[in-house]
């Protein structure tokens, strides 16, 4: 993880004095967000450009999550269904809205499987860099008055040592008394951008009025390049999944339609006990793997699942062992994440499918410049050929899970053009190489379109099935 600035230390250090005095003994809050879909996408409608933006942020992404230590650090019943409204947007990623506070105001926040913590934008004084918005004030913001249920997280609360896992005495060493002292301001880095403000307890409310007290939530009074809140899906104890006691979730996301948030896919929670074993009908079910360099904290929050080989046309590509399998070092593995777009591979694999779906697209010609203006690797010309012919592409998993990709989850037609790129990523070529180590395969949303996914928690699986999704 990028250390924290000294300026958005100060910053943060300041901004407590000002949000303490007058919430730390009332403690109340609103929140309030309006819809993702009103933020402004990228300023660009050249989809040469769009496509550049979406393979610059996943390969940001697959940095960050491949070479990260930590993604956070401190400035020092009966069973029950609950399913949401999932939206895609233009900047890549899909939106859940819940509500927050009592009573509950709705806040639409990035489905992201690749990381834990629950944050939204707060306070009147929220500040965010870069953000590509004519104008900040325009980012709804949380302001700390108003909520009865929320509370600052103390010192002494076993929620404060969440984020880093150090212990109260290292993390609240400065104060004379931990009963009285909040918890240190966290700062929290994406491969996009980071974000840093105060910890809160705060009650979440789903659809069909499903409540939780006492989450643990993220009050980010600053940001860079961040500006929507965040969903945190992950492994880790500050998650949804977990601090709702969740036995599985699933979704099956929209197929990408940039300009088109009115259709929605869905969310399924499940809570409380249910039958064990079950399995859905029509899915393939592959286990899940941790990561057994458990020196890195980022590494045990993602979900790993083993990747046996990948199926071009007929030709199989077995993945070598040392990256289908997470190793001792930390290297190795497959892990999905809906906050990635494109999907990664370490350059190895890439290569091995790069050249085969190039030796298969027979008679289209690459296009350099296509590749040139959207930092996508392999671009075809596919105009005046008639009907195009694509290779099949199947994912093979541990246990015999199969995922077949139709070609619109691996290509992307260039606008009006008749152009067509891979969407997967990896390394550029250009500057350092996207870390040593974490996993060699990323899964993006994009390639999970139309897709199934289930997260099976109570029994270490995850599930397949190809299905349509999306609902008006």
């Amino acid at each position: 993880m990028a250390s924290p600035s000294r300026s958005l230390l100060l910053f943060l250090r300041l901004l407590l004095c000002f949000l303490l005095p007058a919430s730390i003994s009332a403690a109340t809050l609103t929140f309030s967000l309006s819809p993702l879909a009103q933020y402004p996408p990228f300023p660009s409608s050249d989809p040469h450009v769009l496509l550049n933006e979406l393979s610059a942020s996943s390969r940001s992404r697959a940095l960050h999550l491949r070479r990260s230590k930590q993604n956070s650090t401190a400035a020092k019943a009966s069973e029950s269904l609950v399913d949401a409204p999932l939206y895609s947007h233009s900047y890549g990623g899909y939106s859940i809205t819940l509500g927050f506070g009592t009573p509950p105001q709705s806040i639409p926040l990035v489905f992201d499987t690749g990381s834990s913590l629950v944050w939204l934008p707060c306070t009147s004084r929220y500040s965010c860099s870069g953000c590509n918005f004519p104008d900040v004030s325009l980012i709804p913001a949380f302001i700390p008055r108003l909520s009865s249920s929320a509370r600052i997280v103390g010192c002494s609360n076993p929620k404060c040592s969440w984020l880093d896992g150090r212990d109260p005495a290292s993390r609240c060493g400065h104060c004379a008394s931990r009963a009285s002292c909040t918890c240190p301001p966290y700062i929290f880095q994406y491969g996009s951008g980071s974000t840093g403000g105060i910890l809160l307890t705060e009650t979440v409310t789903f659809p069909k009025r499903m409540t939780k007290a006492g989450v643990l939530i993220g009050c980010s009074v600053a940001s860079m390049r961040q500006p929507a809140g965040i969903a945190g899906f992950g492994r880790d104890r500050e998650s949804l999944p977990t601090q709702l006691g969740a036995r599985r979730f699933s979704y099956c996301l929209q197929s990408r339609n940039f300009d088109d948030t009115q259709v929605s896919s869905e969310l399924i929670l499940e809570t409380g006990p249910g039958q064990s074993g079950q399995k859905s009908a029509g899915a393939s079910y592959t286990d899940l793997l941790r990561n057994p360099d458990k020196s890195n904290a980022a590494y045990q929050e993602f979900y790993y699942i083993l990747l046996r080989r990948i199926t071009i046309g007929d030709k199989h590509l077995k993945l070598p062992y040392k990256y289908s399998k997470p190793r001792l070092d930390g290297s190795g593995g497959t892990i999905i994440d809906s906050g990635s777009t494109f999907t990664f591979m370490e350059r190895p694999i890439f290569d091995l499918v790069a050249r085969e779906i190039e030796a298969q697209m027979h008679g289209y010609r690459r296009s350099v410049e296509a590749e040139t203006k959207t930092g996508l690797q392999r671009c075809f010309k596919v105009s005046g050929t008639g009907k195009v012919r694509f290779p099949e592409l199947l994912l093979h998993f541990k246990g015999g899970a199969e995922v077949a990709l139709p070609p619109e989850n691996y290509f992307a037609l260039i606008g009006n053009t008749d152009v067509v790129c891979l969407t997967v990523v990896t390394d550029d070529g250009a500057g350092p190489e996207l870390g040593s180590g974490g996993p060699a395969v990323i899964l993006g949303s994009f390639q999970q379109q139309n897709l199934y996914v289930e997260y099976d928690l109570e029994n270490e699986r995850i599930g397949f099935r190809r299905q349509k999704c999306g609902k008006q």
